[in-house]
């Protein structure tokens, strides 16, 4: 995607073996018995914004207190509707996706613009506003809970282009393949 900032737009998802990025419940405990900021610092070097759902938002307000703070820059959370008390870590924005995107990238700078949550990812996907997918597989078997696409959200080809082991968790990174253009000659 070009054009605001140098950076790229990067969903991320710690994903448990079976294909889950929530547990049932919305549980995202198990992430931190595997993942820590400090098992592949270079992601969050990399990253100057994120962007995430209310859901997300509402689930990472309530890990808060399990130290699990994820410096990841300014932080936006795309709603329709913001919450009565204002949080002044995070912008909401209650615009469509497309702005919110273009919103976040240009405060991330140089940097990564981070998806974080299942519906704005999808959202993302559809729109055709993703660079890359980076999944860190964590060896979990949860059962059931929220997968790590939404049914309906069609075929996206990926091609992919790293994967690293820390410890028992396989960071897998995808550039997403944008549709050709058929030239209109």
């Amino acid at each position: 995607m070009s054009g605001v900032g140098g950076g790229r737009v990067v969903v991320n998802r710690a994903m448990s073996l079976d294909g889950f990025i929530a547990g049932p419940g919305h549980a995202m405990d198990w992430i931190a018995e595997h993942l820590t900021p400090d098992t592949f610092p270079e992601v969050m070097a990399a990253t100057g914004a994120m962007l995430v759902g209310r859901g997300t938002y509402e689930v990472a307000k309530g890990m808060a207190a399990q130290d699990t703070a994820y410096e990841g820059g300014a932080q936006f959370v795309l709603t329709h509707e913001p919450p009565e008390e204002p949080d002044p870590t995070v912008t909401f924005l209650t615009c469509g996706v497309e702005e919110a995107v273009a919103t976040a990238r240009a405060a991330a700078g140089d940097k990564n613009l981070e998806i974080l949550g299942a519906d704005v990812a999808a959202q993302c996907l559809r729109r055709g506003l993703v660079d890359e997918i980076l999944v860190y597989v964590v060896p979990v078997l949860l059962g059931d809970g929220v997968r790590f696409s939404p049914p309906g959200l069609g075929r996206i080809d990926l091609e992919p282009f790293g994967n690293t082991q820390s410890g028992g968790v396989t960071m897998l990174r995808f550039r997403v393949r944008k549709p050709a253009h058929p030239d209109l000659g």
